[in-house]
């Protein structure tokens, strides 16, 4: 599996520098960018698992980008660390960007990480998620072509136990089982005289 990255996007890099550093041990790779341009390029090339941008930046405000992030990228997850905590910026940002956890700055670097391992397992946990259920679609479609291609093959009959029922066509159960045993041991399948 790929290792999770985590993108920081903030018009300060020594901001950017200082978030690196202290995450260096974690088990993700750390990508940065100085703008919202330079991240949804970055986005546009890197499958970004966790995106925690500044509010206050030149160009486009961080709810404006965190809102794009989502509309183009929606099982990224949106964060946001500002140092510039307005309510209608909080506000915004949850509804136009589906933030997942909002920080003030200063942040605690023990909570910051925390967060994002919780927001990794989740997206991780996703993406798991999503890969079972096409699988079960698949499933379920090759299912139906059966049915199409052979009607009551995908019926099961079972007792008021449960039991399945094998219905033997010719011949008893026994010696239906006992054919299909023959088989699979590589004999020959024909009954005894």
């Amino acid at each position: 599996m790929n290792q999770n990255l985590v993108l920081f996007v903030d018009d300060e890099p020594n901001i950017t520098s200082a978030l690196k550093r202290s995450l260096r041990r974690e088990p993700y790779e750390i990508l940065s960018a100085t703008s919202a341009q330079e991240a949804l390029e970055l986005l546009a090339t890197r499958n970004v698992d966790v995106v925690i941008s500044d509010e206050k930046m030149p160009g486009m405000s961080g709810s404006e980008f965190l809102a794009e992030v989502c509309r183009r990228y929606p099982t990224t997850i949106c964060m946001m660390l500002t140092g510039q905590a307005s309510l209608d910026a909080a506000i915004r940002a949850i509804n136009e960007g589906e933030v997942y956890r909002f920080f003030t700055k200063p942040c605690n670097d023990a909570d910051l990480r925390v967060t994002i391992r919780h927001a990794i397992q989740q997206q991780n946990l996703a993406r798991q998620s999503r890969r079972l259920l096409q699988i079960c679609q698949e499933q379920n479609s090759l299912i139906d072509a059966l049915e199409r291609e052979n009607p009551g093959v995908s019926r099961v009959a079972t007792d008021a136990s449960g039991a399945i029922l094998v219905d033997a066509i010719e011949g008893d159960v026994d010696d239906l089982l006992r054919q299909i045993e023959q088989q699979l041991q590589g004999r020959d399948p024909s009954p005894p005289a």
